[in-house]
């Protein structure tokens, strides 16, 4: 990305509020409670007519010991060194903090555009207060702002796109690249598996259940394709959903699910296949996204010759219906397999938007129609008399006959079992429809 501004400061200035204003949507998880920001938020924003990508980042704490915030300055510092313009954020109604102060030593450092944003200012007074932030030395401009209002947000920006490049070349078709998102329980290793696709730690990654909270983003390269990684925070039952914030860490993986061409679903190999997980990839079926199963942690699972066998086929047992989702089993740990889970996800992805040709389509199915014809239904013989493909966003086949109605389920399994078998759809849900001829 040509133009990438960072959004910076020590916990609760109202960074994420200001982050959500600038996307326009409620992206970023927003509470009183300190540090509920923890890795670094990616979204994108327009400013007359300039596009750029905002980062959201967890509030700088020096000194601590707490497990997350030492991770956390590793995160901000990340930001700092990607950024183009660096938005300093402080807070008006509690004025020029120590914290301020230890992390503008921090900010000094990085040889970038500082604009310090004086946020809260609500009132004339509070706008007045901003000045007192000059002691920082670290910028001679200061801009106060209201983020929950948005006022000043509109002089901030006009300070911000003087600082871009000319003519940028930014990617805003995000819905053109495939997004790929990683999925899961609590504690499978999907932070752990982002960061060793990308050789960095991009999520903060710990042994305690949520430390994942937002969706993360990350664009990737690989064999040739662009695409969007997306790491979500575990998704638990509802009745063990104690906290506000977990609450609403769950609905942005959902979200995060939502907007996915592939949900990669991550297991546990040592706890197996479990209610939730058949959840989720419930879940993932129900909103017509393609599936990869990454059965993780393989390095610690006692196995034989025919471990990877059996677990498949016990996995198989367990999803019935949708036991057209590939498996791979892999260990984050060792790297073992974990390329091959992103190569098939892209796989699955070209597999979602695959268009089959209507004359194909009826040379191969209406062979296997004629060989297998459908039940007659009260003395009615149904005939089919041709097929087609939809112009959906998931694979959907309309199959044209005298009597639509009468079609029962068992055989329209029968059909997409054979549009599989014909056309490889591995990955991908399938629906076939029934019309009047």
């Amino acid at each position: 990305m040509a133009n990438i501004v960072a959004i910076v400061g020590r916990p609760n200035v109202g960074k994420s509020t200001f982050f959500n204003r600038l996307v326009e949507k409620k992206q970023a998880i927003m509470d009183n409670e300190s540090g509920v920001t923890r890795d670094r938020h990616y979204g994108y924003s327009e400013w007359n007519g300039k596009s750029f990508t905002v980062i959201d980042t967890g509030g700088y704490v020096e000194g601590s010991e707490d497990i997350f915030e030492g991770a956390i300055r590793e995160q901000v510092k990340e930001a700092l060194e990607e950024a183009n313009v660096i938005l300093f954020m402080v807070d008006c109604h509690t004025g020029l903090h120590g914290l301020d102060q230890d992390f503008a030593n921090v900010v000094r450092e990085i040889k970038k555009p500082v604009i310090i944003v004086a946020n809260k200012a609500d009132n004339a007074e509070k706008s007045y207060m901003a000045s007192e932030f000059y002691q920082l030395g670290i910028s001679e401009q200061i801009l106060p702002i209201a983020s929950i209002s948005g006022a000043g947000t509109g002089d901030l920006l006009d300070e911000v796109v003087e600082y871009f490049e000319p003519d940028p070349e930014v990617d805003t078709e995000e819905n053109a690249v495939p997004r790929i998102a990683i999925v899961g329980r609590p504690n499978v290793g999907k932070s752990s598996f982002l960061n060793a696709l990308l050789g960095k730690d991009r999520s903060i990654v710990t042994n305690i259940a949520g430390t994942t909270r937002d969706a993360i983003d990350s664009r990737y390269n690989l064999f040739g394709k662009d695409f969007i990684l997306t790491d979500t925070a575990g998704i638990r039952k509802k009745a063990r959903v104690k906290e506000d914030i977990e609450f609403y860490s769950v609905l942005r993986a959902i979200q995060a699910l939502q907007d996915s061409d592939v949900c990669v679903v991550v297991l546990d190999a040592t706890n197996g296949i479990e209610a939730q997980d058949l959840n989720i990839i419930n879940l993932a079926h129900k909103y017509k996204k393609g599936c990869v199963i990454m059965v993780n942690k393989w390095d610690l699972y006692e196995k034989d010759h025919k471990s990877a066998d059996d677990y498949k086929k016990h996995i198989a047992e367990k999803l019935g219906p949708l036991s057209y989702i590939p498996v791979v089993f892999t260990s984050v740990l060792t790297k073992q397999r974990i390329f091959k889970v992103v190569e098939l996800a892209l796989e699955v992805a070209g597999n979602k938007h695959k268009k089959i040709s209507t004359s194909l389509l009826n040379e191969k199915m209406l062979k296997e129609i004629e060989n297998y014809p459908p039940p007659a239904v009260r003395g009615k013989h149904i005939k089919i008399k041709y097929i087609t493909q939809l112009p959906t966003n998931s694979p959907t086949f309309a199959f044209f006959c005298n009597h639509p109605k009468d079609i029962k389920e068992s055989y329209e399994r029968f059909l997409v079992n054979k549009l599989r078998l014909h056309f490889d759809f591995e990955g991908v849900p399938l629906k076939a429809v029934f019309r009047q001829k």
